[in-house]
């Protein structure tokens, strides 16, 4: 089918989510050639020479290129539902769109050629501005969720500001606003919202599924959840590593003590909520391996280097994409909310890529294997579901 502009502008989720997609295609991609040129001493006939250090543009190109698409479309679709508010508007979503798609587009052309890169995240930061103003009207309008909403609108203003580092740091600024940009991004942004979304979200979707589930009071958790989080950047950024114990062990309890409040054996009942309840128990797997490797360094250990991060990133950021944009998909496209074989698979293939992931810090070589399962799984999903967002829905109804 013909895509059209008309219908793929024509709800939040729509060119967003497949904008996402394409960007994750792309990085992954270019990810993959660098490692397995570093790793497996393997030349595809390709050169990816990033004018960035390849850890900065792979955590920013994923954290603001990449996930915060799916994030945007997620939000501006279900946020004004929260506040009990009309749906966002085509005056909102829609430069939004145009705007981080067309800057990122100019961002990823600017990898080849760097003078264009600011220029590119700049463009893109006025989009992400224009959906942010939107989340701040929304949490000043009393009706609804105010404190997930104002949890989200603080997220996405860090996630805007170290958006706005990155862009200066390509137009030469200091270094030193290289980890301020990542620090934002994944503290202060990335993490934050997807903890917000499923404290929010998990506890409602599975009270239709879970026989007697009664949600927790757990406001509580969510804001200690959110103040590890943050505090474990601030650590890292004052390179304390060794004292980020004290804000992971306490945000390692709290997302344990939901999964298993949250019943997550009993979520299988149905594989489009087990897929937010296994990936949800990464928060918390990944906030204890942050723990134990703070605890190592102050013991005079080597620590586990980078294998915390991708429990956080790959096994609870990347499944949860997974999981939620499924369900949106498949909601506004007039289908059943059911996983199907291909969301499943491509599910327990990111699986494979977290643990491939957090192998390889102590077998360097399944970098790149795991890197390349990561966009196997992505690709089939993508491909799965991208045609949703060029068709118009199949119940008739405007979304």
């Amino acid at each position: 089918m013909t895509l059209t502009w008309p219908i793929l502008c024509s709800a939040p989720h729509r060119g967003m989510f497949a904008a996402g997609m394409a960007q994750g295609l792309l990085i992954m991609a270019l990810w993959f050639i660098d490692l397995l040129a570093r790793y497996g001493g393997v030349s595809l006939g390709l050169t990816f020479a990033p004018p960035l250090p390849p850890s900065w543009f792979h955590a920013g190109w994923l954290a603001y290129g990449m996930f915060a698409f799916f994030i945007f479309g997620f939000i501006l679709t279900a946020g004004p539902r929260w506040q009990r508010q009309p749906d966002t508007g085509p005056d909102v979503f829609r430069p939004t769109l145009l705007l981080m798609a067309g800057g990122w587009l100019i961002a990823d052309v600017g990898l080849i050629l760097p003078a264009l890169l600011p220029l590119g995240l700049l463009i893109a930061a006025g989009g992400w501005s224009v959906a942010t103003v939107f989340l701040w009207k929304l949490f000043m309008r009393t009706d609804g969720d105010r404190m997930h909403m104002g949890c989200m609108a603080t997220a996405q203003t860090a996630g805007l500001l170290g958006l706005l580092a990155f862009a200066a740091l390509t137009a030469g600024g200091p270094p030193v606003l290289g980890p301020l940009a990542i620090t934002l991004g994944l503290w202060f942004y990335l993490l934050p919202v997807f903890l917000i979304v499923l404290h929010r979200m998990l506890p409602f979707f599975s009270q239709g599924v879970i026989p007697k589930f009664q949600p927790p009071r757990s406001d509580w958790a969510l804001y200690l959840l959110l103040g590890g989080s943050m505090l474990h950047g601030v650590l890292a950024w004052l390179d304390l590593p060794a004292w980020t114990w004290l804000a992971d062990l306490p945000a390692a309890f709290a997302a344990a003590r939901l999964t298993w409040l949250w019943r997550l054996r009993e979520s299988f009942a149905a594989t489009i909520l087990a897929v937010l309840h296994v990936a949800f128990a990464w928060a918390g797997i990944g906030f204890g391996l942050f723990g134990v490797h703070s605890l190592m360094l102050l013991g005079g250990l080597p620590g586990l280097t980078l294998a915390p991060i991708h429990a956080i990133t790959v096994g609870f950021a990347s499944s949860t994409l997974i999981g939620m944009a499924s369900r949106v998909t498949l909601g506004h496209s007039g289908r059943p909310i059911v996983g199907d074989r291909v969301m499943w698979r491509c599910f327990w293939a990111m699986q494979a890529a977290a643990l491939l992931r957090l192998a390889a810090e102590w077998q360097p070589l399944l970098n790149p294997l795991a890197a390349l399962v990561w966009w196997l799984a992505f690709a089939a999903w993508a491909w799965h579901y991208a045609p949703a967002y060029w068709r118009a829905p199949g119940d008739g109804l405007h979304g």
